[in-house]
C-alpha cells in the first residue's frame, strides 16, 4: 500500500484573515470553495455541514493546507490548544529568514508564545499563536546544507 501525506485541514474563525496570513507568510491560495450536501456529511461525519473552504501550498508544492469556515453547523469556540495537550499539536514551517516571517506574523497581531530559541547551532525556531489561535512553528535552518 501507498500513502502519502494530502493536506492538513484546518478550521478557523475567520477563513479572510486566515487566508491573508498565510498568503503573506508565503504559501499560495490555488483553491476556494463553499461545500455541502449529502457527499460531505459522509466524508466529515456532521449531518448538515456546510463550509467555505480555501487550499493552499507552499511554495515547494509539497506543504497543503486545507482551511475550513463553516457556516452550518456553526464552529464550537474552544480555548486555544496548548503545546503539551493531547490532539492536533502544531502546523510548521520552514522558513530561509525566521526574523522576516515573524515581522509578518507581527503584522497580524501574531507573536512567538515565548521567544526565538536555537536548537544545537541547527535551527532557530518558535511556537506562535496563528489566526483562530493555532500554533505555528517557524523553524529556520542555520547550516544549509
Amino acid at each position: 500500500m501507498v500513502i502519502k501525506l494530502e493536506n492538513v485541514g484546518i478550521t478557523v474563525r475567520d477563513l479572510e484573515a486566515a487566508i491573508a496570513f498565510f498568503t503573506d507568510l508565503g504559501l499560495t491560495l490555488v483553491a476556494r470553495d463553499t461545500v455541502s450536501g449529502e457527499w460531505t456529511e459522509t466524508a466529515v461525519g456532521l449531518d448538515g455541514n456546510h463550509a467555505n473552504i480555501a487550499m493552499l501550498h507552499t511554495p515547494d508544492g509539497r506543504g497543503h493546507l486545507e482551511l475550513f469556515e463553516y457556516i452550518e453547523p456553526a464552529a464550537i469556540a474552544s480555548e486555544p490548544a496548548r503545546p503539551n495537550e493531547i490532539g492536533m499539536h502544531r502546523v510548521a514551517f520552514s522558513v530561509d529568514d525566521i526574523d522576516k516571517a515573524l515581522e509578518i506574523a507581527a503584522r497580524h497581531g501574531c507573536h512567538p508564545l515565548r521567544g526565538v530559541a536555537t536548537y544545537e547551532d541547527l535551527y532557530k525556531l518558535t511556537y506562535l499563536r496563528g489566526p483562530s489561535g493555532i500554533i505555528v512553528m517557524l523553524a529556520e535552518e542555520l547550516k544549509k546544507s
